[in-house]
């Protein structure tokens, strides 16, 4: 028996070929992230652009400068974020850019949907930070975080980092599948917690971030033994990490009028896709370069690497 086909003549896409299409969008955006993790160099991110960009604002050197009192100290912590915006946390900032279009149920002619899913977003981040940042002072030099210290030549404080952006990359990896219905998703039409998650997956990367400015701002907040200058520090190294991503999401939507929100929310195959390869990338990069690239660094496995790393 012949095949049905359109108006056309054309054959209708068959589930072989959505399958198809599906594997092949999998497989591109694991390999970015692989090539991501390649390519990334901690150096220019940290040294090159973050602390100068943070000598800059604070008018002095960044590392060598005192801390001195909370206030200093809370300038630091929001300066010292924004100074470190180039960094995962705002690769997962753009991958949620579609699951909180889906949260806000943008109306036509309407931004003021806007504020609802940066409010869910935030409230992730914050919750996160803060609670990490006041345990953190409690807890005080015996986190791993805080350690100078070595296990196997490993520092310590990069196996926490390696665990923490481990279980963080399995859990943007397997959104990034669940949105694309490959496994089971949790979230299914409940996309204002699915925005929360996404926050408090992005506040977690102060559980493992070995970025030299934080944990000179962690040092500080621990020996003040104040956990809530702690809270409030944490949370204003988060919201200056992911402020400028924030600020283009919001322009856009301000710009289009809300189309950008709109084209989202109405959540499209391609708005899918799109989502769904920024999370499956972002989850496979921090899976391979803190799992795989960082303990080649100290002879453990191999890992390819550029003549700048």
């Amino acid at each position: 028996m012949a095949h049905a086909r359109g108006a056309t003549g054309v054959e209708p896409p068959t589930r072989r070929d959505g399958h198809a299409g599906r594997g092949r969008l999998i497989a591109g955006s694991a390999a970015a992230g692989v090539l991501l993790a390649v390519l990334w160099s901690y150096e220019f991110v940290d040294h090159v652009i973050g602390a100068n960009v943070a000598g800059a604002l604070l008018g002095e050197d960044a590392a060598t400068m005192s801390i001195a009192g909370v206030a200093s100290g809370l300038v630091f912590a929001f300066v010292s974020g924004l100074a470190g915006t180039f960094t995962a946390c705002n690769i997962a900032m753009a991958a949620s850019v579609g699951p909180m279009g889906q949260a806000s149920g943008a109306a036509p002619g309407s931004v003021r949907p806007l504020l609802r899913p940066l409010g869910l977003f935030t409230a992730g981040v914050v919750g996160v930070s803060a609670l990490y940042g006041a345990v953190g002072v409690l807890i005080g030099p015996d986190l791993p975080q805080l350690s100078t210290g070595t296990a196997g030549g490993v520092p310590v404080r990069l196996l926490q980092s390696s665990v923490v952006f481990g279980v963080v990359g399995l859990a943007f990896a397997f959104l990034g599948l669940a949105s694309l219905g490959v496994v089971r998703d949790p979230f299914r039409g409940r996309p204002a917690a699915r925005v929360v998650v996404l926050g408090v997956l992005v506040g977690a990367f102060l559980i493992g971030r070995p970025y030299p400015l934080f944990i000179k701002l962690f040092r500080s907040a621990v020996e003040s033994g104040n956990p809530l200058y702690g809270a409030g520090a944490f949370v204003l190294q988060s919201l200056g990490n992911v402020l400028l991503a924030v600020v283009v999401f919001v322009v856009l939507a301000l710009v289009t009028g809300g189309r950008f929100l709109r084209w989202f929310a109405g959540g499209s195959p391609r708005t899918t896709a799109v989502s769904a390869a920024l999370l499956i990338a972002l989850g496979v990069f921090l899976l391979v370069y803190w799992d795989l690239r960082v303990p080649s660094m100290f002879g453990f496995g191999w890992f390819p690497t550029m003549p700048y790393n």
